[in-house]
């Protein structure tokens, strides 16, 4: 089973901490749907003998497509690629798009998950930002969007500048409230060459403080398992059977095409990216190019992407995995380099698989970096 990702390039406005590709023109729009298509003709050889079990669209956000360009896109999809006779399809929404109209119009789609970037329930958290949205916008989008959707994710951004721990707990209950099978949150993260990151430089916003995003993690951690959910990746709790397929297929090693500019593929041994600027990737396609670099992974590669990803979900890291595939050398590495942590008890070994604990899991990807190989192939 594979994967398709969608990127979709636009936004309204450009929020202060995303380093994402897009652009807040929605000049070409129409143009960009149609190379979106086109290229899923040029690639659909590359899954010749491949399944689409999922389909996601991401930006950007997606949902300032019309519904009907969605669907122009999805029906593309099932034009030019064997798809599983109930795929999981998400899209990524913000609650400024989500009007009672659009919302129905979806239902009406093979959209069947949406996951919806609120980030916060409180106006002076999202003015920060520089959400699109306002905190009255978030309520009414989840409280629509239940009443047509079964499966919803709603995104949260904790570890904010001035965010106290009862304030993160109240956008917590707040999420919580609406009974969603799935919440993904993630830590405020400083970029480079964003407005948030010239804000802090100016002193203008307070840098972001590591202690305070632990503390908001592990309070995430406990409230969503006292509620039923499952951590199953760092960053995100599903209740059983509400896992996100496609991300979930992305941490175990699926194949999956990305469309679009910017957009990331993967075919087991290669990794893919298309140029990420929007008027070279349409000029490109309108001439039949695809407009992507690859890289051919090492044995290497391939071992510490195994190592990161697996560190951050409850499948962990499979010592047999390692023996069979990358060989004794890289098994006795990790062995060896892990010993510490499982000491300190922030990695577990339990059934031959090394795992987060919970101790470590807000530490996952430091720990994980530590046990890379380098120069080894």
């Amino acid at each position: 089973m594979a994967g398709i990702y969608i990127h979709i390039p636009f936004c309204k406005q450009a929020c202060h901490y995303c380093d994402f590709h897009f652009s807040t023109s929605m000049e070409k729009k129409e143009a960009m749907v149609s190379a979106l298509k086109k290229e899923l003709v040029l690639r659909k050889s590359e899954f010749r003998d491949e399944i689409v079990a999922t389909i996601y669209f991401g930006g950007g956000t997606p949902s300032v497509l019309s519904s009907h360009e969605i669907n122009e896109i999805i029906a593309a999809v099932y034009q030019n690629y064997k798809v599983v006779e109930n795929p999981e399809i998400t899209l990524e929404a913000n609650p400024d798009d989500l009007s009672d109209q659009k919302i129905e119009e979806l239902s009406n789609s093979k959209i069947n998950r949406l996951s919806i970037g609120i980030q916060s329930f409180f106006e002076e958290d999202l003015k920060l930002m520089n959400r699109a949205h306002s905190a009255k916008e978030a309520d009414n989008s989840i409280a629509k969007a239940i009443q047509f959707f079964d499966n919803i994710s709603i995104d949260l951004i904790y570890g904010m500048p001035d965010m106290s721990n009862e304030r993160w707990e109240q956008n917590i209950d707040k999420a919580l409230s609406f009974g969603v099978p799935h919440i993904s949150s993630y830590a405020l993260t400083v970029e480079p060459k964003t407005a948030l990151a010239s804000f802090i430089k100016k002193g203008l916003i307070k840098p972001v403080d590591d202690q305070v995003a632990q503390d908001h993690f592990n309070i995430l951690v406990q409230k969503m398992e006292e509620n039923g959910f499952v951590n199953y990746e760092i960053s995100n709790f599903g209740k059983p059977n509400y896992f996100s397929k496609n991300n979930t297929a992305y941490w175990l090693g699926k194949k999956y095409i990305g469309i679009g500019p910017s957009a990331h593929s993967y075919d087991g041994n290669n990794r893919a990216w298309n140029i990420n600027n929007n008027a070279k990737y349409l000029k490109a396609i309108e001439k039949n190019e695809l407009p992507l670099e690859k890289e051919m992974l090492s044995q290497t590669d391939k071992y510490n992407e195994y190592v990161m990803t697996g560190l951050r979900t409850i499948w962990g890291v499979s010592l047999t995995r390692i023996e069979e595939e990358f060989g004794t050398r890289y098994l006795n590495y990790l062995l060896q380099n892990a010993q510490k942590y499982v000491k300190e008890e922030l990695l577990l070994m339990e059934k031959n698989t090394l795992y987060t604990s919970k101790k470590g899991k807000f530490l996952a990807d430091g720990i994980a970096s530590n046990l890379f190989m380098i120069n080894l192939s």
